[in-house]
């Protein structure tokens, strides 16, 4: 535990916009900041309970091909529906 004289200084460099606390950004106190990553990590650990350990694994891991994976699909459908279209010539 940081003693008064610690969260003193922690707090004024908090007021100047400094992150002091890991996951209280945007915090403007040190207070705040606390506060704010006391429930971050509240929310991550609520998400893993309803999923399981397993599933909110899972859910990290797909996490960033969700959006290419949809990208590529309605690309591969643009080029096919080209191909399919009688006013492409290359459908007989």
């Amino acid at each position: 535990m940081a003693s008064q004289q610690e969260r003193k200084e922690l707090d004024a460099r908090a007021k100047q916009g400094e992150t002091v606390v890991p996951g209280g950004t945007g915090g403007k106190s040190l207070e705040a900041q606390e506060h704010l990553a006391e429930g971050r990590s509240r929310g991550g650990q609520t998400r893993r309970e309803q999923l399981g350990t397993e599933g909110y694994q899972e859910m990290g891991r797909k996490g960033g091909l969700s959006t290419g994976d949809k990208a590529e699909g309605s690309g591969r459908r643009r080029k096919e529906s080209r191909l399919m279209s009688p006013s492409s010539g290359l459908v007989e």
